[in-house]
């Protein structure tokens, strides 16, 4: 069974539980000031936040340049915290500490979803590529399913191109997936991956498709947990997720019609399904990412077991293989705490003579890079 909810739906109970929680934590005086935030202007953006009894505020982000650990606002004699930052145009996550405590913006309805937290969104137009813009726009659709494999309900984000509900054709499918912490909501609201896909095929630069993103977690998720030995995501994939899209989508189901990407943690899951079931997929990206465990930390205890170049052998050096493989794309920020990660997982790949194309760009790991190669490997999807 799958069910469907507007992505609006939600984002309403999101913005909802969000201001029942402020409105409790920071409630505003009758006849308070009136807070307008973010607000922009001038290449600027505005930050605040109604606090009066608060001692410190600070404002957090993971990608906004000029934030790094988070900066302190500062209070006016009406209780109102602030802070005016130059933002380069792009999509960004932010929150509030109050007294150490963390909260969305009361004021701001845009919300981002990671995997067990929500995050203010904030957009600054002046990149036309991924801007909202006066073109044809698909559809992103909530999607609720079953997972034999964990024997639980689970939801993705799909994409459908413009004109799909008229349309009667079959479309090339994409399965693009997040990063470590986040979720299936996460490509398409600070990925901005529907509005990309627009822009891209509006321009001609793309052929329209249909764009799944999965939930990449299965469960709670805490950085540098041990490691499950049974990749869940895998089964529910392949199981589940793969066959309830082919049924229900109008999808194409040979391999040339089908391509997988991720990014940091998706990256990884892209190769861990992708090489070892070669043969349903035509073109595969890996952003920021490769084979975690390939370049040993130092210190750490030596990987129990053979590993991945070991395990999948026999499917790196069959030729017949790679001759359905139109495209092995990699991309890393030069600064990027994986590079070396990426570095050696493309050296390992050409080894065993797949044709890997890899791009070394500017920037780290942020969602500023992960949009920027979402636009550069999308056009090359199904030629």
């Amino acid at each position: 069974m799958m069910t469907y909810r507007p992505v609006t739906f939600v984002a309403a109970a999101t913005l909802l539980t969000a201001l029942m929680f402020n409105s409790a934590a920071q409630a505003q005086p009758r006849g308070g000031p009136r807070v307008v935030s973010p607000e922009l202007a001038d290449g600027k953006v505005s930050f605040r936040i109604l606090a009066p009894k608060a001692a410190t505020v600070r404002l957090t982000g993971s990608d906004i340049p000029a934030i790094g650990r988070g900066l302190d606002l500062t209070k006016n004699e009406e209780g109102v915290w602030e802070l005016t930052l130059e933002v380069a145009p792009g999509y960004y996550r932010y929150k509030f500490e109050v007294d150490d405590v963390p909260v969305i913006d009361p004021r701001n309805p845009a919300t981002s979803e990671s995997n067990a937290t929500a995050w203010s969104l904030v957009g600054v137009p002046g990149a036309a590529w991924m801007d909202t813009r006066d073109v044809p726009h698909g559809g992103v659709a909530e999607v609720t399913y079953y997972s034999t494999a964990l024997k639980k309900f689970r939801r993705m984000h799909v994409y459908t191109p413009p004109g799909y509900e008229k349309g009667e054709g079959k479309y090339p499918v994409f399965y693009l997936l997040h990063g470590a912490g986040d979720s299936d909501d996460s490509w398409t609201s600070v990925g901005r991956a529907g509005f990309i896909l627009d822009n891209l095929i509006a321009d001609r630069q793309a052929k329209p498709m249909v764009v799944v993103m999965p939930a990449g977690h299965t469960g709670a998720f805490n950085f540098g947990g041990a490691r499950p030995t049974v990749d869940e995501f895998a089964q529910d994939f392949l199981n589940d997720l793969l066959p309830c899209v082919e049924a229900n989508y109008r999808v194409h189901t040979d391999r040339g019609q089908r391509a997988m990407a991720g990014l940091s943690m998706g990256g990884g899951q892209t190769l861990n399904i992708g090489i070892p079931n070669l043969e349903k997929f035509g073109y595969l990206g890996v952003f920021s990412s490769g084979v975690f465990g390939i370049v040993p930390r130092p210190g750490a205890p030596a990987p129990e077991g053979p590993g991945f170049e070991e395990r999948h052998q026999t499917i790196l050096d069959d030729a017949a293989l790679k001759e359905g493989l139109k495209l092995f794309w990699f991309a890393t920020g030069k600064d990027d705490f994986l590079v070396e990660t990426s570095r050696a997982t493309v050296e390992m790949l050409k080894k065993h003579q797949f044709n890997v194309v890899y791009r070394e760009t500017e920037g780290a790991h942020t969602w500023i890079v992960w949009r920027e190669y979402l636009r550069e490997f999308a056009p090359q999807l199904f030629k």
